[in-house]
């Protein structure tokens, strides 16, 4: 069940992003870096051109371009995937932009964009470069190879990934009729069983008087109750209790005491419970009560482990519905309830928190619900949360604050993890950007998420971070259209 559900929360996390991951290996093979001299060596090939903030190289889809290697700034590269602007790549200096496509003639795949002032080495005819510096055709011809396989990899997978969100769908519409025809069917045995027991106890136990038969299902519905509070007891304190019921029970001549008392015991029936049983009925009429209660605690036992596994299947299958907005177009603005998006963001990482994190929720009673795309803003919680229980090893604090502020929801999450390291703080939202190891991190989570709060939602998301600190507040403005 654990694995299933694990894989049905990978695809649904890549059902609702572009979240191509790229190793560092492979990001280096792609987007090498010119060493100082080679950068030089081009500078007498080509053009400085000084760029805005904003100003624009090459558009995806022009027919005419032009050949760019970065000397400062940054040159940030887009690619339209529906209709979601997916940044492939951030050139700093160094590093190229251009496409294979310049040698055959095709259309330009990307949009080349300047982040801030910078300054490129612009090349008209790339033929003609290569011609004039034989010696760059050995990094620049690979890299642009590489990088149109890349591209028409990434399609293809984005293409799968929409029909794995189609089958996430129908499949959770499919899995939600039996989990619902089997939390009915298990409320209506409950109701059928109690009706069971109680004509059990009259044919079984003809020679109780009608107190014993009274004193039992008390007994009976204190264990039920007992049952539905979910109390634990630790090994050593359960091992203590089983261990001088059954010494009792064996003094009173009960066959299969140890059984007995282990099952009475896990519903919560003690010595003191059972004292005026004891002392009132014969050896033989004591040893049929209990062996009575003890099994029909145990089926009562059973069928709430059925109720309860088909309430927990349903309400995965609602969370996922809502998580993903399965039955709205997540194209268009929706009327959203945060709290009910962090909750449901809860529940889809349930498995990740339920071994060690306590979580605090300090949610505002009176918050308004917000015009947003529902599935997009269900990716920032989960980034920042999935990122908040992995900095805290799965062990730790997770607050969850939200509240009105100048006409925006502030939702903070904090964590009291181990912090983000100070010299790594102003790079965390870059694309491809990650602390963690090798094939851990696509370094996309932070990036997509600055994205969607800023680009598509114009709010803004900002953090402070200190070891066993670490605070995200996110704004969202309470009105948002679409010609935002």
């Amino acid at each position: 069940m654990r694995s299933l559900l694990s894989l049905a929360i990978n695809i649904l996390k890549l059902s609702l992003l572009f979240k191509t991951a790229m190793t560092e290996s492979s990001a280096s093979l792609l987007f090498p870096t010119l060493d100082e001299e080679h950068l030089q060596n081009l500078t007498t090939c080509g053009m400085v051109l000084e760029l805005s903030p904003g100003e624009v190289l090459f558009a995806e889809g022009d027919e005419a371009y032009s050949f760019y290697v970065v000397l400062d700034g940054k040159i940030k590269i887009t690619k339209q995937i529906g209709k979601e602007e997916i940044v492939v790549t951030i050139h700093q200096r160094g590093e190229f932009t251009g496409e294979l496509s310049m040698l055959t003639g095709g259309v330009c795949q990307a949009t080349a964009r300047s982040m801030e002032t910078s300054h490129v080495i612009e090349f008209d005819d790339f033929k003609e470069l290569l011609k004039n510096c034989p010696q760059s055709i050995d990094l620049f011809v690979p890299a642009l190879a590489e990088r149109s396989k890349d591209l028409e990899v990434r399609l293809r997978q984005q293409e799968k990934l929409a029909a794995l969100g189609k089958l996430s769908a129908g499949l959770a519409h499919e899995l939600n009729n039996p989990a619902a025809a089997g939390r009915r069917a298990a409320k209506q045995l409950n109701s059928a069983v109690a009706n069971l027991q109680k004509q059990m106890l009259s044919l079984r136990g003809k020679h109780f008087s009608a107190r014993h038969r009274q004193i039992l299902a008390e007994l009976q519905q204190q264990a039920i109750t007992e049952l539905q509070q979910d109390t634990e007891l630790s090994p050593l304190e359960r091992s203590d209790r089983e261990d001088a019921l059954a010494d009792w029970l064996e003094e009173r001549g009960i066959d299969d005491a140890w059984e007995i008392a282990s099952n009475l015991v896990t519903v919560g029936i003690e010595r003191s419970q059972l004292q005026t049983l004891a002392d009132e009925m014969s050896c033989e009429a004591f040893t049929e009560a209990l062996v009575w209660l003890a099994a029909t605690l145990t089926m009562n036992g059973l069928v709430r482990d059925v109720e309860q596994s088909t309430i927990r299947i349903s309400d995965l299958v609602g969370a996922i519905k809502n998580y993903t907005y399965m039955d709205m177009d997540r194209a268009e603005l929706q009327e959203v309830n945060v709290h009910e998006g962090l909750n449901n963001t809860l529940k889809i990482l349930h498995h990740k928190i339920k071994y060690g994190v306590t979580v605090h929720k300090n949610y505002a009673a009176d918050l308004p619900k917000i015009f947003a795309y529902g599935s997009e803003l269900n990716q920032v919680w989960t980034n920042l949360i999935d990122n908040a229980i992995d900095a805290m090893k799965g062990k730790g604090e997770l607050t969850l604050n939200t509240s009105i502020e100048d006409n925006c929801v502030l939702v903070e999450i904090i964590d009291n993890g181990e912090g983000i390291p100070t010299e790594i703080q102003p790079r965390i939202f870059e694309p491809f950007f990650t602390s963690k190891g090798v094939g851990e991190g696509s370094g996309l989570g932070l990036d997509i998420t600055r994205r969607i709060v800023v680009q598509q939602h114009k709010g803004n998301i900002r953090f402070d971070s200190v070891p066993g600190h670490t605070r995200f507040q996110i704004r969202l403005p309470l009105k948002l259209s679409k010609k935002d």
